[in-house]
């Protein structure tokens, strides 16, 4: 095939799972240049009818079909079948957009990272914060930021209560600190709680960095308001990033001293959906071969951190009991 004939190449996609997030990556794919949207699967026949109708494409009554009528297929199923479904449509051959958490653990992590390199297919995680355009206009003023605070706070709904806040809303942070920064978590400190389930519903993480670096985050599904900010400090300006309304803001120290002039700055950020950007991405990845910015080992270096800060405020929890359980003893 010549240069030209796989960057004009139509691209076959496919979604397996069709739930809040399923939809809409059918939705995108739907309206997405250089795409072909060719069927929708689900466990749930039902769901899945009416989200192919919808968005005009077929039901797939197994996966199976997959192997002759798609390239490339996003993996919106529960968290628990991730590896399980990734790895499947891997060895038919097929490259594999899995949304994040990209597994349960580390070991079927490393099973799905396995799975692409034998089977020579891209596998990229859906870390679709990665592409909204307030990280994308940062990127290229970064200079060594040594402290972040970061809240990413929503109302409670019924979706991804299978998975702790760590895994639902903080990992989205985790992963963009770990690119951003570049640089080895050498301690954690976390605390959470469960408050409307039986899992961590709002926790809260100190990172430290090789460099030196440090990072407060605050994730929660118990609020009262929706907030995603992140907000960083480098040498001599200030930086504030809104998740939400997909803007940046730079700060600037013009002059010091007692009566000080600051310099605001909007960042110029690009006006797209960040899960456009990250299917489209992701087609360009299985047109071109190249690996995608959110790949295997972005995806397992976000999850093995998420899984410190599980442990961290683990630890926590068990300590807070055992300290709350001497207590009662020595009032008896």
């Amino acid at each position: 095939m010549s240069a030209a004939a796989g960057e004009s190449m139509r691209i076959r996609v496919a979604v397996v799972g069709t739930g809040e997030f399923g939809r809409h990556h059918a939705r995108v794919y739907r309206d997405l240049e250089g795409a072909d949207l060719v069927g929708v699967f689900d466990e749930n026949p039902e769901r899945a009818a009416a989200v192919a109708a919808e968005f005009h494409t077929q039901v797939l009554k197994t996966l199976d079909e997959l192997r002759a009528r798609a390239d490339a297929v996003s993996v919106a199923v529960p968290t628990i079948a991730h590896a399980e479904v990734g790895c499947r449509l891997l060895e038919m051959g097929l490259d594999v957009l899995v949304e994040k958490p990209m597994a349960v653990n580390l070991a079927e992590a490393d099973a799905l990272l396995h799975a692409a390199k034998k089977n020579g297919g891209i596998l990229q995680v859906g870390h679709v914060e990665r592409f909204n355009p307030a990280v994308v206009a940062v990127e290229p003023i970064l200079n060594r930021p040594l402290f972040f605070e970061v809240h990413r706070l929503g109302v409670f709904t019924p979706r991804s209560l299978d998975v702790d806040v760590i895994y639902d809303l903080m990992i989205h942070d985790l992963d963009i600190l770990l690119a951003l920064v570049d640089e080895s978590v050498t301690e954690v400190k976390a605390v959470g709680i469960p408050v409307l389930t039986d899992k961590v519903d709002i926790a809260h993480a100190r990172l430290e960095f090789a460099g030196g670096a440090v990072a407060n985050i605050t994730a929660s599904r118990v609020s009262t308001e929706r907030v995603r900010k992140m907000r960083f400090f480098q040498q001599h300006e200030y930086i504030s990033l809104d998740y939400a309304r997909r803007d940046a803001l730079r700060i600037g120290v013009r002059k010091a001293g007692p009566q000080p002039e600051f310099a605001f700055e909007k960042l110029n950020a690009p006006a797209v959906e960040p899960l456009h950007a990250e299917l489209e991405a992701f087609v360009n990845s299985a047109r071109s071969r190249k690996e995608p910015r959110t790949n295997g080992a972005a995806g397992r270096a976000a999850l093995e951190l998420a899984g410190r800060v599980m442990a961290s405020i683990q630890e926590h929890a068990a300590r807070v009991q055992i300290g709350t359980f001497a207590t009662q003893d020595k009032t008896r």
